[in-house]
């Protein structure tokens, strides 16, 4: 089952990414979604939101194997 909010270090993990470049994302990109909430230890934000992000804004990686 998929939890319903991630952090930051979530979203880098599923990007494939750092945390600065989520930071920067966030920042510097008005089509990443805006945090659900803001807490002492980051933000947050909802699962659905970054999915759908993502679908929309990240090709699928080209298929591995050998030539």
């Amino acid at each position: 089952m998929t939890q319903p909010l991630m952090g930051a270090a979530e979203i880098a993990r599923r990007l494939g990414v750092g945390r600065t470049r989520v930071n920067q994302l966030l920042k510097e990109d008005p089509t990443f979604p805006a945090p659900y909430a803001s807490l002492a230890a980051g933000h947050i934000w909802r699962t659905d939101d970054v999915e759908a992000w993502i679908a929309e804004h990240r090709p699928d990686p080209p298929p591995s194997g050998r030539r």
